[in-house]
């Protein structure tokens, strides 16, 4: 008896390892480059000051790709089931301060994943949209914030992710993946108040691939970190709209077409927000179209057009903004990456100021941006 016990152990010693594998990944991007922008305003308690215009030249990190870094890590649960966790922390490589001051500013969650039913997971985390539509964007592949629609006012450059939240993500099934979040408020007696959601979808085949989302954000300048104008910022593209926002309301959409070496993207989005006393309803619709194209292994270019329209309907008015986009990237070797960027923004319509988003506006309604960086991933 004691022989066959001792026999069988090994066997069962190794099963249970088996079922208990895991691993845990170290990974981030340092990115860091300098700026020149042609005309930027000085801003104090969120207004411009008059005649302040003037030339920047600025050290900034993590513009085409945020400088972070995480931990991820998976465990198998046995029976196709992985226990799975994500700490991720943005920083700030030039001076080393943490992202908006936080331990992990980017993502801290857990969960179960399945290859058959798919992930479910809890805690800070990207919304639906963020995932699935954002790819489509020229921001989305390259160029990062300063490509974003102006003040990244549809979160589609991961501008924020969402707290407390419940998110599911769906196996791929025929090409289509499904996700869903709900972020809880956490408010005694006002069930809505702080509340996220979002739900998208995304399709592909072959060269072709699509995705269309939608972001509901209750009460944006208190639900979600980061997101308000402060410490002497100027928003003069949807200033205080924002902070009287009761919701904010996000559909958008994209698709993309590869033929050989060329990538060609289009998106879309409608922002609303919807004012807490009807004062501040302010409509926002982005047009965006863009193309890649590889060039050699190592080098890559990628060109944009974005043109936002929008519209305020108490005051009747109608700001235009048209901005151009463009950037050159060359990999050293398959973590370095040397690139040019540059973007030029004209606002019109009712707009007075141009905005690139990253900046403090212009003091004319034109405003143009270039940078040369690098980037290493790990």
């Amino acid at each position: 008896m004691r022989k066959h016990i001792f026999a069988t152990m090994p066997l069962a010693l190794a099963i249970a390892g088996a079922h208990a594998q895991s691993s845990v990944t170290l990974y981030g991007i340092v990115d860091l480059g300098v700026d020149y922008a042609n005309n930027v305003a000085s801003g104090a308690n969120g207004q411009l000051v008059p005649g302040a215009g003037a030339k920047l030249v600025q050290m900034q990190s993590g513009v085409p790709a945020g400088s972070r870094w995480g931990v991820r890590g998976t465990e198998d649960l046995g029976a196709g089931y992985q226990a799975i966790f994500r700490l991720e922390s943005g920083f700030n490589a030039a001076t080393g301060v943490q992202g908006g001051g936080l331990a992990f500013s980017r993502n801290a969650y857990i969960g179960l994943k399945s290859d058959r039913y798919g992930q479910l997971t809890f805690g800070k985390q990207w919304d639906a949209a963020v995932d699935l539509v954002e790819p489509f964007s020229l921001n989305g592949q390259y160029g990062g914030w300063y490509f974003a629609h102006p003040n990244d006012m549809d979160n589609l450059d991961n501008g924020y992710p969402v707290n407390n939240a419940v998110k599911y993500v769906s196996p791929n099934l025929a090409g289509f993946t499904f996700e869903g979040h709900y972020s809880l408020g956490g408010h005694a007696g006002q069930f809505s108040n702080d509340v996220t959601y979002s739900a998208a979808a995304q399709y592909a085949h072959g060269p072709f691939s699509a995705g269309v989302g939608y972001l509901r954000v209750n009460n944006p300048i208190t639900s979600v970190a980061g997101y308000g104008s402060g410490g002497g910022y100027v928003n003069a593209v949807f200033g205080d709209a924002l902070a009287n926002a009761r919701y904010q309301g996000i559909v958008s959409a994209g698709a993309a077409y590869t033929i050989g070496a060329v990538k060609l993207m289009a998106d879309y989005s409608n922002v609303y927000f919807g004012s807490i006393d009807g004062t501040h309803n302010l409509r926002f619709e982005n047009y965006e179209v863009s193309g890649i194209y590889t060039v050699t292994p190592a080098l890559t270019l990628g060109l944009g057009y974005t043109y936002t329209t929008g519209h305020d309907r108490v005051v009747d008015t109608d700001p235009k903004y048209h901005q151009a986009n463009l950037i050159a990237q060359y990999s050293l070797s398959k973590q370095t990456s040397v690139y040019a960027m540059g973007s030029y923004q004209h606002a019109a319509g009712s707009a007075q100021n141009a905005q690139i988003t990253g900046f403090n506006p212009s003091s004319t309604r034109n405003q143009v941006v270039s940078r040369l960086g690098i980037t290493h991933t790990f």
